[in-house]
């Protein structure tokens, strides 16, 4: 049976507040996550917060009678969302420690160029051509930020690119999952990917436990609070209002990293960051209009 959904003005304003607001502790879990890597090797706050995460989505399976274990959690689109979620996973965890939080959270706002043009490619659907231009001038926008021809190019700051093409691909395999596999089921995989993507990393990184302080300790267990509280508030966003107005709240996302990447870590935002980001977000912004009109 299939909830309906209310698209009256206030549904969509209140939508639109749970997707603001999701965006906001998706951003502070970043930051945490971000603050944590201080202390932590890279394997050990993926494998703690893969973990945290797991418990809690098991708690609200079991609490609602969920059943975690479904035969189609082995269909395809299953598998092939398991794999893309541990690359989206483990690369943004990577740029998030390891470059600018404000860098890499602009990337990941290019995620949405790339599952329209994936859907096209893969699902047949109709693209025309004033949504694959901005596609690509959303791309460009992604180019400018790293600047792969200038003497600031950093590798590093390939490994955004990677986390945003891996969350595209995670993000395109859910459509195809089973419609019997409800959030708390895809919740629940989805962080314990983050697990085997740290128990996988470490073989790489081979650095040893770290000690949890206190300190360190808060970092991780707000950053768990807070990526489950986001994941259910982009759901219940999702749920009460139109896709197509609530949406684009998605982009709020891009001011709150910076924000804490500017506050927090002290980053300083150049012109070309400014421009990629212009551009990818008017290339989103666009591209949900022109579907909208579609």
């Amino acid at each position: 049976m299939t909830a309906h959904i209310q698209t009256d003005p206030r549904s969509n304003l209140i939508g639109s507040a749970w997707m603001t607001a999701g965006m906001a502790l998706f951003a502070l879990e970043d930051a945490l996550l971000k603050g944590a890597s201080a202390a932590l090797p890279i394997w050990q706050i993926l494998v703690l917060f893969g973990a945290g995460g797991t418990v809690i989505f098991a708690a609200v399976a079991m609490l609602r009678g969920t059943n975690l274990f479904h035969r189609d959690v082995l269909s395809r689109p299953m598998k092939v969302r398991v794999l893309f979620e541990i690359l989206g996973r483990l690369f943004y965890v990577l740029a998030i420690t390891l470059t600018p939080l404000s860098a890499a959270t602009v990337i990941l706002q290019a995620t949405p160029l790339v599952v329209v043009a994936g859907a096209a490619l893969f699902f047949g659907e109709a693209v025309g051509w004033r949504r694959w231009s901005a596609i690509l001038i959303g791309l460009i926008g992604v180019v400018i930020i790293i600047q792969p021809t200038g003497d600031s190019f950093s590798a590093l700051s390939i490994l955004a690119v990677l986390g945003m093409l891996g969350f595209a691909g995670r993000d395109l395999a859910s459509r195809a999952a089973p419609a019997t596999l409800g959030t708390e089921v895809l919740g629940f995989y989805g962080f314990l990917c983050i697990v085997v993507a740290g128990l996988a990393y470490q073989f790489w990184e081979g650095a040893p436990m770290a000690p949890l302080d206190l300190h360190t300790s808060l970092h991780v267990v707000g950053a768990i609070l807070m990526g489950t509280a986001a994941y259910s508030a982009l759901m219940k966003a999702m749920r009460t209002g139109e896709v197509s107005a609530v949406t684009p709240f998605r982009y709020s996302r891009l001011l709150f990293g910076v924000g804490l990447g500017v506050v927090m870590f002290g980053e300083q935002l150049d012109q070309t960051m400014w421009i990629g980001s212009a551009l990818i977000v008017a290339s989103g912004l666009y591209i949900l209009w022109r579907g909208r009109q579609a």
